[in-house]
């Protein structure tokens, strides 16, 4: 039994299979994980998820002092719940439809039996009183299935991608049934103030609660006050400057450079290969300025990192041949022999490396059409330790509203994002040290490790205003790891 249970759709931990077919765990060098380690294990916590693949069942297990409880799923499961109605009809509908959601009554059912299943594993090892965090938009059943199964537990929930109008939240068939399902939670996590905004708009549209500033009051034969509100997710700021510090990478990063001939400006793009990474509008941008002359291709180069994501599903493999062709399409009309318009590279890197390559970079072009976060453009911000270089950050991303000195664009602004470009180019020194110190000032100061004593901190909150017995000290040993982890 914990006193400290994290919920996500996977494991922080990933199964390698050695030559000799012999299988270990790997930690997962996620954000998530290296903001939630500490108090994991000062809290000994238990981690509750899916192993990343299909019907593979096992005990659970202890990995790097957390403790691993595995939620097994089956091909239909990965299907149905996850490619189907997790990535296929809530991810394209809650970033604003820019692909059609697809909606399907058989992956509505698995959504609600996989739920179900998490819900019924976190309540089996969750002590009396303890807290469960419950992480992402897979998993939004759950605080009211959790709720109804062991009402003494104190629940989060933290929503990691946008939550969208209600004009568009509404075409939902199960839209009621999400809302009363997060609404099991006492406190609810997003990445912008205007998330949970949407998301007060559409209780009192659905279930006519009263909403005040970040309060939802529940009625019910226990009446309860729900907190939503935002909570910026952030990285582990120091770990990618120490990184971006040593002398070993800052020699890759020059060897970068090398390799792509010096050019005198490297503008990069890292993205997940998806339609919300406004890939194509980047682009787009980039041709046109080659092709009316006001860049020239032996002067600048475009680095594109575009790591694969869910190959299976259709909109993503027409989304890579789209790309891929605009991509010979530019370099056969601007490359030269000794300079190439676009260096592209469909697969992902370890840290180290992508440290180097935003260290080789003038220029970060992060041009999503709608992102929770997009903490690539803090990943930036954060090694660039000497303080050079531009941020060009789409509007439609969280870091936007912290990231406020970066070249903040329109994506779908074509003509806008060129000027951009060439405005990040020619901008001088002192103009970039007095933007760039500003953000790193925002990354440093407000971490990954703020973010989630920020967020259970709330909780702590939520649970005192629950009645409890006058000995009882909130969240029992989790609110005094909380307390002692806490930064002023």
């Amino acid at each position: 039994m914990y006193d400290f249970v994290v919920l996500s759709n996977r494991l922080p931990v990933d199964r390698v299979v050695d030559e000799n077919g012999e299988g270990s765990w790997k930690h997962s060098p996620g954000g998530l994980v290296t903001a939630l380690e500490p108090v994991m294990k000062a809290a000994d916590g238990a981690w509750v998820g899916w192993a990343g693949q299909a019907d593979l069942e096992f005990e659970p297990f202890e990995s790097d002092g957390i403790h691993i409880v595995p939620v097994p799923l089956s091909e239909e499961d990965v299907e149905y719940y996850y490619e189907g109605f997790s990535n296929d009809t809530l991810w394209p509908l809650y970033h604003d439809v820019i692909a059609p959601p697809s909606y399907h009554r058989e992956w509505w059912e698995s959504y609600v039996a996989v739920n179900k299943r998490f819900a019924e594993s976190a309540a089996a090892i969750s002590a009396p009183g303890a807290v469960v965090w419950v992480q992402d938009y897979q998993l939004q059943l759950v605080p009211k299935m959790l709720r109804e199964a062991r009402p003494d537990l104190t629940i989060g929930f933290f929503n990691h991608i946008p939550f969208p109008p209600y004009g568009i939240y509404s075409q939902l068939p199960w839209r009621r049934q999400i809302i009363e399902g997060l609404l099991g939670a006492d406190v609810i996590g997003f990445q912008r103030t205007a998330d949970a905004g949407n998301f007060a708009r559409a209780v009192r549209r659905l279930l006519g609660y009263v909403t005040k500033t970040t309060n939802i009051e529940v009625p019910g034969e226990t009446p309860r006050t729900v907190i939503a509100k935002a909570f910026p997710i952030s990285i582990d700021s120091m770990s990618f400057e120490e990184l971006a510090r040593q002398p070993d990478i800052q020699a890759r990063a020059q060897e970068i450079r090398e390799g792509l001939g010096n050019p005198k400006t490297i503008m990069l793009g890292v993205d997940r290969l998806d339609y919300t990474k406004g890939i194509t509008h980047r682009m787009k941008a980039y041709g046109e300025l080659l092709a009316e002359g006001r860049l020239d291709v032996e002067d600048v180069t475009l680095v594109q990192v575009a790591s694969p994501s869910r190959e299976r599903v259709q909109a993503y493999m027409q989304l890579r041949d789209e790309i891929e062709l605009t991509v010979g399409r530019i370099n056969g009309d601007y490359a030269t022999i000794s300079h190439t318009a676009i260096s592209y590279h469909h697969h992902g890197y370890p840290r180290d490396e992508m440290v180097a390559l935003y260290l080789a970079a003038d220029v970060m072009l992060v041009t999503a059409l709608r992102d929770g976060m997009n903490l690539v453009a803090k990943e930036y911000v954060a090694t660039r330790f000497d303080e050079s270089g531009v941020l060009v950050l789409s509007e439609f991303t969280g870091a936007s509203d912290e990231l406020k000195r970066a070249l903040r664009i329109n994506p779908h602004d074509i003509d806008g994002v060129k000027d951009a470009i060439v405005q990040a180019i020619e901008m001088n020194k002192p103009e970039q040290r007095k933007r760039m110190r500003a953000m790193r000032k925002q990354v440093l100061r407000n971490d990954v490790a703020r973010w989630s004593i920020d967020f259970l901190s709330a909780l702590r909150e939520a649970a005192d205003a629950q009645p409890a017995e006058a000995d009882e000290a909130p969240l029992g040993e989790l609110g005094s790891t909380i307390d002692r982890i806490r930064r002023p």
